[in-house]
């Protein structure tokens, strides 16, 4: 099974997409997808009852608007830097241990939304991430127990001003966080179906040129670690998300660099999981 959300965007409903395809609602046993649903067993009882043959469920319609998979996370946590090549494309050095940094969560955004281009914006640019989903409290875990504390994963696109980023002063969080950069989906793959997070194949393509593609097991920090890592220094609560990095090939990595404009088209994917398509669109 995988987890969806459907509807207006702040009033999405749970749902979920069996092995056949189907995509049933459930509202009627869930409210939503957020930090208590995981926190107290939502997603086993979720399987409990697909498994149970989902009874009294309703079809989501066809054409609903599918929202990101899980409801807006306490926090987002990115890792900067995190594949060798990437690293050497942005410069300022190889790290030797995790680049953390944050997205506000307002930047919450569905899998087919468009991206709005900040007013003011000229360096716009994409990341085609693992998104990693937190199943329960996570404070200074030990690495070998890191994977008992994940629900799943999904796909994320981790898009950046980068003027805003790198040329304005202090931290990058003040690039990462405009309103819709944070689009992820279109579902969420529970992590008992994915056998190795660290052996997907991740690709990102811009007006159907191949951009980026990599393999997550050119992390140079992986899962187990970073989950680990990470709570060390915050506690992870249930729904939080943690961003893995990107692959070679940004924009602002090529030369010259070839940031985004209104119009453009960016489509991303990982085996195994999904792939999502956002349209760039000038800001009203």
């Amino acid at each position: 099974m995988k987890l969806i959300r459907y509807g207006e965007p702040g009033r999405e409903e749970p749902g979920v997409i069996l092995e056949d395809g189907r995509r049933l609602d459930v509202g009627g046993q869930f409210t939503d997808y957020d930090e208590s649903f995981f926190a107290f067993g939502g997603l086993e009882a979720l399987q409990a009852w697909v498994d149970d043959g989902c009874p009294d469920a309703e079809e989501v319609p066809p054409e609903a608007r599918l929202g990101p998979p899980i409801d807006r996370p306490s926090k987002i946590v990115c890792v900067g830097k995190n594949y060798l090549e990437h690293a050497k494309e942005f410069g300022e050095g190889i790290p030797t241990e995790p680049v953390l940094f944050m997205k506000a969560t307002t930047c919450w955004s569905g899998p087919f939304d468009d991206v709005v281009t900040p007013p003011g914006s000229t360096k716009l640019d994409y990341e085609v991430e693992l998104a990693v989903i937190i199943g329960k409290t996570a404070s200074n875990i030990k690495e070998e127990h890191a994977l008992d504390h994940v629900a799943g994963y999904s796909v994320f696109c981790d898009y950046s001003e980068r003027a805003w980023q790198k040329e304005m002063g202090g931290q990058w969080t003040k690039g990462k966080s405009h309103d819709t950069f944070g689009p992820m989906g279109p579902w969420l793959v529970p992590a008992s179906q994915i056998s190795d997070p660290q052996g997907l194949r991740l690709w990102c393509k811009v007006n159907t040129e191949l951009r980026q593609n990599g393999w997550t097991g050119d992390m140079m920090f992986g899962v187990r670690h970073l989950v680990s890592y990470i709570s060390r220094f915050m506690t992870l609560l249930p729904g939080d998300v943690i961003a893995t990095g990107t692959p070679a090939g940004v924009g602002m990595g090529m030369k010259p660099p070839r940031y985004l404009s209104p119009g453009d088209c960016v489509e991303l994917g990982i085996e195994g999981i999904g792939e999502m398509k956002q349209r760039i669109v000038a800001s009203h």
